[in-house]
C-alpha cells in the first residue's frame, strides 16, 4: 500500500505542477475560476496534511498568487511522503471538519479522499480552460501510467 500511495501521490504532483504551468503560460486567458480551483486543491490538501500531522495552518489558506502555488504543491507533496513513510496508514486520526465536527477515519482513507479531491477538481479546471480557449491536459490517471513506462 505505501508503494501505491507514492505512485499515486507523485502523479498528484506531477499533475498539478503541469497544470500550474498551463494556467501561468495561459495567465491572461485562464479564468478566475480556473485558478480558484487550483487554489482550492492545493489548500484543501494541505489542511489534511496538517490534520495528519497535527499543525497548525493560521493564515495559509486563501488564494494565492499563481506562482507561489508550485512551492505550496511541492511542499504538499514532501508532507504527504512523510506521512506515508512515517504513519501507520491503518491508524484512524480524530479530527474536526471546518465546521466543527468532529470524525475519525484511517489515515489511508484520508490520503485517498486527498487525491480523489484533487481528481474532482482537475477535471472542472479542464471545463474551466476549454471554455477559455485553453486546451486541457490529459490528467487522467492510466495515461500518466502509459507515459511512464516509456521512461
Amino acid at each position: 500500500m505505501i508503494t501505491f500511495f507514492k505512485e499515486i501521490f507523485e502523479y498528484n504532483h506531477q499533475m498539478n505542477q503541469m497544470l500550474i504551468g498551463t494556467l501561468i503560460e495561459n495567465e491572461e486567458k485562464a479564468s478566475e475560476k480556473a485558478f480558484q480551483l487550483l487554489c482550492h486543491i492545493v489548500n484543501v490538501h494541505m489542511i489534511w496534511n496538517s490534520r495528519i500531522l497535527n499543525e497548525s495552518l493560521a493564515g495559509t489558506l486563501g488564494i494565492h498568487p499563481i506562482k507561489e502555488l508550485q512551492k505550496l504543491d511541492t511542499t504538499n507533496y514532501q508532507n504527504t511522503l512523510s506521512i506515508i513513510q512515517k504513519s501507520d496508514l491503518s491508524n484512524i486520526l480524530e479530527y474536526s471538519d471546518m465546521k466543527g465536527n468532529s470524525h475519525r477515519d484511517l489515515i489511508r482513507d484520508i490520503l485517498f479522499q486527498s487525491i480523489n479531491h484533487s481528481t474532482y477538481h482537475r477535471a472542472q479546471i479542464a471545463t474551466e480552460c476549454r471554455q477559455t480557449e485553453i486546451e486541457p491536459l490529459i490528467t487522467d490517471y492510466i495515461f500518466y501510467k502509459w507515459g511512464r513506462k516509456e521512461e
